[in-house]
């Protein structure tokens, strides 16, 4: 396994128009010695599936201030360690998740972690998320209990093309809250969430082989 550097350079290409939108490099299932190359790169923006998994890997890694992002699903017995592990969780999906964090943070006295609302877009029973017509309440909750919000994410259906879905993550976030991020666009479909206003891609795949 190793880096892309053709494809990172051509994916940092088309960012180039895109101000507003942030790369984040998916490092879920590489190994400390690929991110320590990206961080020599100057890459300090990461994601990671598994909480136990990030708590070893990112022991390794150099001694530079990063941001680090869970993007896989969290399980309420993993909060403790996953409000120490990362600056956000982006995968916010259910009122019992949230309470779970309040009396994490309430022991630990960690209040700086980010968070993102993860909606299913394509109401997926076998995907994690929040339904859309629940994203308004579900956003007030949070914000009611004081967690920092910094925006919506979504992983549309793969079956089908991605352009609605990342539209519909728009029409939400605009009636919720304009100055909300959107966290949309992957390897596959990253150039597509580009046009959809998309201001985090979350890339893996394409950048390892």
């Amino acid at each position: 396994m190793k880096i892309n550097f053709s494809n990172l350079k051509n994916i940092e290409a088309n960012l180039s128009r895109y101000p507003n939108t942030k790369l984040q490099i998916v490092t879920k299932n590489r190994n400390a010695i690929l991110v320590n190359q990206l961080i020599d790169c100057g890459y300090r923006l990461f994601g990671e599936n598994k909480v136990q998994e990030a708590k070893e890997k990112f022991k390794k890694i150099k001694n530079v201030k990063i941001d680090l992002h869970l993007i896989g699903p969290l399980q309420t017995n993993k909060v403790t360690d996953a409000l120490k592990i990362f600056n956000t969780i982006q995968s916010l999906d259910r009122e019992k998740l949230v309470k779970e964090i309040i009396k994490s943070r309430e022991k630990t006295n960690i209040t700086s972690t980010n968070f993102y609302i993860q909606i299913n877009i394509g109401a997926e029973p076998q995907k994690s998320g929040i339904h859309k017509n629940d994203a308004k309440d579900f956003y007030q909750l949070c914000v009611e209990n004081n967690l920092n919000i910094l925006g919506f994410m979504c992983i549309p259906p793969l079956t089908s093309t991605p352009d609605h879905y990342f539209e519909e993550m728009m029409r939400i976030r605009d009636s919720i809250n304009p100055n909300l991020l959107l966290s949309m666009g992957m390897s596959s479909d990253y150039e597509i969430a580009l046009k959809f206003n998309s201001n985090l891609i979350r890339i893996g795949s394409k950048i390892f082989n």
